[in-house]
């Protein structure tokens, strides 16, 4: 399968590809929301995926598929800055734009050599971003439907099992991925986990309330009321009290 955004570059993948007895074209995709539907549905053994790409990027569209069933992958693009994220992200090849023929053909013989090995890694989504660097939104796959969270409208998110929940807007999303690899996407001077089944966005905080003996509730503006662990207090008084200068004044 190929997705590209650009109809001339899978005009020209196309071409080349056409060479080779061995690869049959499944479908052709012009943004990634198309992609994720279409790869769930056709099920290809090879995905030629560009980065750049409105709606989802390539890195996201990678993230939405199943790590069961996964394609081997190559990515295209014309931007050789994000190489080293594609190999991190266990990528068959490389291909930066323009390429020829000799050049695919490399890429297409690594991908019969992977093809043997179908998973893609769960670590892929932590591994195709650089240190330091945060995502702006969450990607969501809901069925045949893809949702996207901007992080600043998170409100919370609640640990269910290996998946989670993001609440957002009065709508929640289930994400299967652990809440603590949700938790090490998101800046902890905005987000803190204030239980082991709950990190919350320090703006939605409303107040903290008293709960048993040793137990507190933080109330949300909007209502909702969720469990603080000691631990978590403690890490919630600290993060509200470097947003406000000093922590005595949360106190």
């Amino acid at each position: 399968m190929i997705v590209d955004d650009e109809e001339l570059a899978r005009g020209y993948l196309r071409e080349l590809l056409g060479v080779h007895p061995c690869i049959r074209v499944a479908g052709e995709c012009a943004n990634g929301f198309e992609a994720v539907k279409a790869v769930a549905e056709l099920k290809p053994d090879l995905l030629f995926l560009d980065v750049q790409m409105p709606k989802l990027n390539g890195f996201e569209v990678l993230e939405l598929l199943d790590a069961e069933r996964a394609p081997a992958v190559i990515f295209v693009t014309a931007y050789d800055q994000y190489a080293m994220r594609a190999f991190d992200a266990h990528a068959v090849d490389y291909l930066l734009k323009p390429f020829d023929a000799a050049r695919l053909a490399r890429a297409i013989e690594r991908a019969r050599e992977r093809l043997g090995s179908r998973r893609l890694p769960r670590e892929v989504v932590s591994a195709a971003r650089p240190a330091g660097e945060r995502p702006h939104r969450i990607v969501v796959k809901d069925g045949a439907c893809v949702h996207v969270i901007p992080i600043a409208k998170l409100d919370y998110v609640e640990a269910q099992d290996d998946y989670s929940a993001l609440h957002s807007e009065g709508k929640s999303y289930l994400k299967q991925q652990p809440i603590g690899e949700i938790e090490s996407m998101l800046d902890p001077a905005a987000f803190v986990r204030i239980h082991r089944s709950a990190i919350v966005n320090l703006e939605r905080v409303a107040r903290i309330e008293p709960y048993g003996k040793d137990s507190r509730l933080a109330i949300l503006r909007d209502g909702t009321r969720l469990p603080v662990s000691r631990s978590g207090y403690g890490r919630l008084l600290d993060a509200m009290g470097d947003s406000h200068g000093n922590r005595s004044s949360t106190r």
